[in-house]
């Protein structure tokens, strides 16, 4: 059985809509700071690999019913910097967007947080999909999905150059005869592209892992080939092991097809476990979570203008294919509503009773916001014990339908401490994770090799080819 990767995605208020809500929460992001430290310090007591932090250049009150968690959050360079002086081994991995960042400050501060943190530095490059933020960065739109691969493209390439000016022995420091630096061993970028210009060299030494591990994540057919070519890790939202196990095999052909060792490839799954004591407790705590999501006809004179569209009965009726004009989102959902439903219809009734063991027909049946909440927000759920949350991780490394999980947390911080020192011991019984750290550095976690230096391999090639 293979060893998963397990990182957390890390957003403080929450993952779900309402887990700000939910008695306990953490809800003031004034209070971060405290939040992010106590995280990191059960994560690696439980030997996570990585802490995630991803990143949204916008706020708006939309947020606030969508995903609250974007409203105000912490930059992830300042976050990740803040917990590599608070860990000695977890990685920490911060997102930055290649639309607008600029290729030679983003190198410099990932480098230095590499060296800071002993090697414990990773990058997910993401290309942006908020319209808002181009108006944050002095731009009248956003850039096309092609021209932002086409930067990311750039971009990468652009990194890799600059994390590897100096050589690992560029700087000689010896005293004695007064030579600081051997200028042979300290490489210009020199990189024109019609997205970017950069000259370089980096005044920063080569990262301890030579290039912080790449993560990215997408859909369309261009972000899945930037995964293949230039990622280390891939993540794939995906609704099931069947789906996931299709996917990673794309991207490891791709991976393949485009000159890699396909291998070197990890394909992690973003995942929503919700842990209870039993399988009923875990499902009540869904079903609270589910109740706590406000719904269009909540707001007596009408919900706010940039509130969800889709989050309303009128749009329910549309997918379970059965009129529902008048009923308010708290009617139960009798066998004979539920007779007349769509195939999807019933898909949602099945999947509300999974996950918050309120079925059609039982004791405590679903009302309609549980199939609202089901349809339009969007999650990769497992709710159940620790040892069966474990047992499904376990199935997925077996079938080898992805090489890890990213986890979130529905409610920081008690959900994120059920999972880290509840599910993870029971991973490492079931020996698909480690008891103890394997090395020390994130692309030893993530079992990669050190790359070697890009200036080095093009004078081998040309020396080759001549």
């Amino acid at each position: 059985m293979s060893r998963l990767i397990i990182g957390a995605m890390v957003r403080t208020v929450g993952a779900y809509p309402s887990g700000w809500r939910y008695p306990g929460a953490h809800r003031d992001p004034r209070g971060d700071a405290a939040v992010l430290r106590r995280t990191a310090e059960v994560a690696e007591r439980a030997r996570l690999d990585y802490l995630f932090f991803g990143d949204w250049l916008a706020t708006g009150h939309d947020l606030e019913y969508r995903d609250p968690y974007l409203v105000a959050r912490i930059d992830p360079l300042s976050a990740v910097t803040y917990l590599a002086a608070l860990t000695s081994r977890i990685g920490l991995i911060a997102t930055a967007n290649t639309s607008y960042s600029d290729p030679y400050t983003l190198a410099r501060a990932t480098a230095s947080i590499d060296l800071l943190s002993g090697g414990r530095a990773g990058l997910n490059l993401v290309t942006g999909a908020e319209p808002r933020a181009a108006g944050n960065h002095g731009r009248d739109a956003h850039a096309t999905n092609e021209t932002r691969y086409d930067r990311a493209d750039e971009f990468e390439t652009v990194l890799r150059r600059l994390w590897d000016s100096f050589e690992d022995d560029a700087i000689v420091a010896d005293a004695e005869a007064g030579v600081y630096l051997d200028p042979s061993k300290l490489h210009a970028t020199d990189f024109h592209g019609a997205q970017l210009s950069v000259t370089g060299p980096l005044n920063v030494a080569r990262p301890v892992q030579g290039h912080l591990p790449l993560v990215h994540a997408g859909t369309s057919p261009r972000s899945r080939l930037f995964a293949a070519r230039s990622a280390d890790l891939a993540l794939v939202a995906v609704s099931d092991i069947h789906q996931a196990a299709a996917l990673r095999e794309e991207l490891r052909s791709l991976a393949f097809e485009s000159g890699r060792d396909d291998r070197t490839l990890k394909v992690i799954a973003p995942v929503l476990p919700i842990v209870g004591e039993t399988r009923e407790h875990a499902q009540a705590i869904a079903d609270e979570l589910t109740v706590l999501v406000p719904v269009a006809e909540d707001f007596a004179g009408g919900p706010p203008d940039v509130f969800p569209e889709q989050r309303s009965i009128a749009h329910l009726s549309t997918l379970v294919g059965v009129a529902l004009d008048g009923l308010g989102p708290d009617t139960v959902v009798t066998p004979q509503l539920a007779a007349g439903f769509s195939q999807l219809g019933q898909e949602l009734a099945e999947i509300a009773g999974e996950r918050t063991g309120r079925r059609v027909g039982g004791e405590a049946p679903p009302t309609l916001r549980h199939l609202l909440v089901t349809a339009t927000v969007h999650a990769s759920m497992i709710v159940g014990t620790a040892q069966q949350i474990a047992a499904e991780f376990a199935a997925w490394a077996d079938a080898e339908a992805v090489d890890g999980f990213n986890v979130l947390s529905a409610v920081q911080p008690a959900q994120f401490e059920a999972f880290a020192l509840g599910v993870v011991p029971e991973l490492q019984r079931l020996g698909v994770f480690p008891t103890e750290y394997e090395g020390s550095t994130l692309r030893e976690h993530l079992g990669l090799e050190r790359p070697a230096n890009v200036h080095l391999a093009a004078d081998a090639a040309l020396t080759l080819g001549r």
